[in-house]
């Protein structure tokens, strides 16, 4: 990016209008851009679908339109059919329900289907003027969102959706650029779309890998020997309880006053749960604390409390929370692969179902004793734990690569949707 770009990005996100620029109803846009109110370059739909048979969608948050039984285990429309309103290719509507995603509600484009109904609850409309692929990207950016919400009764709601009149919502303002950076700026945020479904694709495949291979890597139940194994390895794994090869500890409670962010006069990082769960750059550190349950990397870590109870983590050295405990094997179970084996979803299953019905979800130390683990000779518990340990690293990795397209996409939305980059 030029100085001269990095200076015209700088000036507009401070309200100043560059030379070229223009201040309108949709903010600071190049002079060649136009701002139209959405009924002015396009048409409500009214077509009903009556008697005629078409297949009921609904709209999901971040994903677009989605069958409704598919969606919601059953046909809603029943008597309202006939109201239903019938899209076509390329059509948009708008869904007033509210998500966490779109909090004023979500736009999309039908694009998968020749025709569609939808609820006549949606505000249903197709473009007469512009490429619909740059109000795709427009809608999707969340572009219209502040004026929604200006407009929006937030008193009132309608039967579960936002309150908001159809004529409001096409009086809302869109940015209008030429018609060829209109399909420039569809066409570079398309092929951003592309890279992140690849990499969606990629990180799908990893998880698959590993499931199946979890499956396939460890007995069945009632059998000492699993499906798939390392060349050279043919002996009966041995079948113990938990609390048999392994002891638990809990970790310390730490008040927030004695926490800090910067490590210093020999200091000692405090894990919490969210260091295992979400990852953070909020690092907390602590002074050494004589009782305190200090884990290493290769450590087996469970979340014991809350609704993250159950969840299996390793790999940060420091001192856990009270809200964690450890799970210590003996010499005969690696640890490696006691994370592995923790890790699989019948476990995690197996974790949760000692929660109980208790406001706060607790792992139950005399359950964890009694689960039954299987496990073969260290020298293959060793293999088959690096391997599972280095698929794990890999799907984080391609986890990881996807946030960063996923930024990126986000990022570009942000400057071309605008103006403030040209293309």
């Amino acid at each position: 990016m030029t100085p001269e770009v990095k200076k015209r990005i700088e000036d507009i996100n401070n309200g100043v209008v560059p030379e070229g620029y223009k201040k309108t109803k949709v903010g600071i846009i190049p002079s060649k851009w136009e701002n139209y109110k959405l009924r002015d370059i396009s048409e409500e739909i009214t077509e009903k679908a009556g008697s005629k048979a078409y297949e009921t969608v609904s709209i999901s948050a971040g994903i677009g339109f989605v069958n409704q039984a598919d969606k919601f285990g059953k046909e809603l429309s029943g008597k309202q059919y006939e109201k239903y309103i019938v899209l076509h290719k390329g059509d948009f509507s708008y869904n007033k329900g509210n998500s966490k995603k779109y909090p004023q509600g979500c736009i999309y484009q039908l694009k998968d289907r020749e025709s569609a109904a939808v609820p006549n609850v949606f505000e249903s409309f197709r473009f007469t003027k512009g490429s619909n692929d740059y109000y795709e990207q427009l809608f999707v950016s969340g572009f219209l969102n502040e004026q929604l919400f200006a407009k929006i009764n937030h008193g009132v709601r309608d039967d579960g959706l936002l309150n908001l009149k159809g004529d409001d919502f096409y009086s809302c303002y869109v940015p209008f650029p030429t018609p060829y950076e209109q399909q420039k700026i569809a066409s570079i945020l398309t092929t951003q779309d592309k890279l992140i479904t690849l990499q969606e694709q990629k990180v799908e495949s990893l998880m698959k890998l590993k499931k199946t291979y979890l499956e396939k890597m460890f007995p069945k139940k009632g059998s000492k020997y699993p499906e798939y194994r390392f060349k050279g390895f043919t002996d009966a794994w041995e079948q113990r309880k938990l609390g048999d090869v392994a002891k638990f500890r809990q970790g310390i409670q730490v008040d927030l006053e004695n926490q800090y962010t910067e490590n210093a006069d020999g200091r000692i990082r405090f894990i919490r749960i969210v260091d295992y769960t979400q990852g953070t750059d909020d690092i907390r550190y602590i002074d050494e604390v004589e009782s305190a349950n200090h884990v290493d990397s290769d450590d087996v870590v469970v979340v014991r409390y809350g609704a993250t109870a159950g969840f299996v983590g390793h790999g940060i050295t420091g001192i856990i929370a009270n809200n964690m405990f450890t799970i210590n094997p003996s010499d005969s179970v690696n640890k490696g692969f006691l994370y592995t084996f923790m890790k699989q979803e019948k476990m995690y299953e197996s974790l949760n179902s000692s929660n109980g019905s208790s406001a706060m979800p607790a792992i139950n130390f005399g359950i964890m004793t009694n689960i039954e683990i299987s496990y073969p000779t260290i020298e293959e518990q060793i293999q088959i734990g690096d391997y599972f340990i280095k698929l794990d690293n890999l799907i984080t990795l391609h986890q990881r690569k996807l946030e960063a397209e996923k930024k990126k996409k986000k990022a570009l939305m942000q400057l071309l949707l605008t103006g403030k980059v040209r293309v």
